[in-house]
């Protein structure tokens, strides 16, 4: 049950980061949101690990160093949520992101890739994105 609440609440801060971040690019530009967002997160970050960090981080050195790409990836989403949602706005873009996250999440676990355990994806798991794809289809149809 914890996890589906601390998943609800990344999804919620997602789609509302996205059109803070969309809204603030429009006055102060795209690459200066993204250094915002990243350096902010970086420094609230620092403070709380600080105060509340319990692991070591001498143990980066023992990690796949591609698992070190996570902070690029963050500044491609913060870029690509503010072009997404500027282009498409904010139903649309989470819409299409909902299903690029459920799909590669997907393969990651057919495949079991990066370490994860090997999870099958069945019928049911590809109807329900076929059915999410439609969804998106139908809610763009203008009447």
């Amino acid at each position: 049950m914890l996890g589906i609440i601390f998943s609800l609440i990344a999804g919620i801060s997602m789609t509302i980061q996205g059109v803070f971040n969309t809204r603030l690019s429009e006055k102060i530009g795209l690459w200066e949101t993204n250094a915002w967002v990243q350096g902010s997160a970086f420094i609230i970050t620092l403070i709380i690990c600080i105060i509340l960090g319990n692991g070591n981080i001498r143990g980066i050195k023992d990690v796949n160093k591609l698992y070190l790409l996570g902070g690029v990836f963050g500044a491609i989403i913060t870029f690509t949520v503010m072009k997404g949602i500027s282009i498409l706005g904010p139903t649309h873009s989470i819409s299409a992101i909902l299903i690029a996250q459920l799909t590669s999440a997907a393969l990651i676990d057919a495949l079991g890739l990066f370490s994860s355990k090997k999870i099958p994806f069945g019928t049911n798991e590809y109807i329900g994105v076929a059915l999410m794809l439609v969804g998106i289809v139908v809610f763009k149809l203008k009447f």
